[in-house]
């Protein structure tokens, strides 16, 4: 089944590709569109599959179909395609011969790989998806084995408007389980993989990705311990507003978001005792709710686990003591001299981990034990600009995205969003799994050189009603 699958993709992928752009997006609108018309099919059987709520679960599906409309206006725009024309020069420093002419095409059928905690957004018609349809390319998701009924339900809804639009069965496939997954990866067809998950599972999947005759890229999105930083002077200014906003975060979906901030550093003064006691407070008092997976509810016992049998780590706080045993939320201090190791490492869940530093010196020598993230975040005062500009300095290097005063939950999905970050948090930082850029994922460039104009594409030639932003002999037209 799953290599059939795979083989309708690779045979649709040349009816696929050679869409025009208003094609493309017209079917990119039109699945928003019935997805969204599906939402009182779609979000109860979703919710009997998760536990994750009516109310998630509506506004999951108004970020999926604004993905799928966002990827439209990238198509639309063309930027995307990178078009760039030199003119033969045999005067240039270094001669142009002839007319060279370069912009960016879809790969080839691309593997994506489900995530449990967005069933909707990170899945069948997620981000991944819709960037890899927008670039051109035929897509085959291995669907999440947490949800399947509804990863089932989407590609049904998907299937019908590919139908209707003359589109070939293939252009959008499905398979499911542990074992389509390897083959799916491994399979000389698929050019390209996806993923969203553990940082066990991505590194398996991306072992076999490099390890094929003819290795393909893999865009894995592992997750990671994401830093929240605290000044004294943002403590001391609004600790309460900021405590609270912390709980939320790290509580939000049961903890259960890549972006969660689970490291906490904060002053060890007054206010900052104050933040520990409100965030204490939150965590014994948080309802315990489902997590999403088997697997998920171990690694989080396990993660519990670990962080109680550490040396310099204490447990400050724990929820419900009559939810299951090792799944109620809970918050740790960890010594700064023992900041290492677990405590460096993400546990998947409600529960986070805070060190106290005495002054700048040390919260800095803090920052740059911290590893590698998706996300940092710190909140400081104006009348702290130095501190503020020796944190940015310290954790852009360190993370995809550096959040200002803010809380890093809740990715928007934005032209100008990157969702990504240095290994081991993802395994391709150059890329991005949210935002108008992760179209780039499942391009790669072409040059014509001295080829007849009238052989290329209409994008491609000096003249035409198809024009989109380029670059013409060094300079930028839009």
């Amino acid at each position: 089944m799953t290599n059939a699958t795979i083989r309708a993709a690779a045979e649709a992928m040349s009816v696929w590709s050679s869409t025009s752009r208003a094609e493309r997006s017209t079917i990119l609108r039109s699945l928003a569109s019935e997805l969204a018309a599906s939402s009182d099919d779609l979000v109860p059987v979703t919710d009997a599959e998760t536990g994750l709520g009516t109310g998630r679960l509506v506004g999951e599906l108004a970020r999926t179909v604004h993905q799928l409309r966002m990827f439209a206006d990238v198509v639309d725009e063309g930027a995307y395609l990178e078009v760039t024309i030199d003119h033969a020069d045999p005067a240039a420093p270094v001669p142009i011969a002839g007319d060279v002419r370069r912009w960016l095409v879809p790969l080839g059928p691309v593997a994506v790989y489900s995530a449990s905690n967005f069933p909707l957004a990170f899945s069948v018609l997620g981000g991944d998806t819709a960037s890899a349809l927008a670039a051109g390319c035929t897509v085959v998701v291995k669907a999440h084995q947490g949800h399947p009924r509804t990863s089932e339900l989407v590609h049904e809804i998907a299937a019908r408007v590919f139908r209707e639009a003359g589109m070939p069965e293939g252009v959008l496939g499905l398979v499911h389980g542990r074992d389509a997954g390897r083959t799916l990866i491994c399979h000389p067809e698929i050019s390209a993989a996806g993923f969203t998950g553990s940082v066990s599972g991505g590194r398996a999947l991306a072992d076999l990705a490099h390890d094929r005759p003819h290795p393909i890229p893999f865009f894995g999105e592992l997750g990671s311990q994401n830093t929240l930083v605290i000044s004294p002077g943002a403590a001391e200014t609004r600790g309460a507003d900021i405590a609270e906003g912390l709980a939320t975060s790290v509580l939000l979906g049961s903890g259960q978001f890549c972006t969660k901030p689970g490291l906490v550093l904060l002053p060890n003064s007054a206010s900052g005792q104050r933040i520990l006691e409100h965030l204490a407070d939150s965590i014994r008092t948080a309802s315990v709710s489902r997590l999403l997976t088997t697997a998920i509810q171990d690694g989080f016992i396990s993660g519990s686990r670990e962080l109680e049998a550490s040396a310099g780590i204490n447990l400050i706080a724990r929820g419900d003591s009559a939810a299951v045993d090792g799944l109620a939320p809970a918050l740790w201090e960890c010594a700064p001299e023992h900041l290492d190791g677990v405590a460096l490492e993400e546990c998947f869940g409600p529960t986070a981990v805070v060190v106290r530093y005495g002054d700048e010196d040390e919260l800095l020598g803090l920052v740059r034990k911290v590893r590698p993230a998706l996300t940092a975040s710190f909140h400081t005062e104006t009348s702290e600009q130095s501190l503020s500009k020796a944190l940015l300095e310290t954790l852009t290097p360190k993370a995809g995205r550096v959040v200002a005063n803010q809380y890093p939950t809740g990715v928007a999905v934005t032209w100008s969003m990157h969702h990504g970050g240095p290994s081991p948090s993802t395994t391709d930082s150059q890329h991005t799994s949210v935002g108008a850029t992760a179209i780039r994922r499942f391009l790669r460039p072409v040059a014509f050189q001295n080829v007849d104009p009238a052989l290329l594409p209409d994008e491609l030639q000096d003249t035409t009603e198809l024009a989109v932003p380029r670059r013409v002999d060094g300079v930028l037209i839009s």
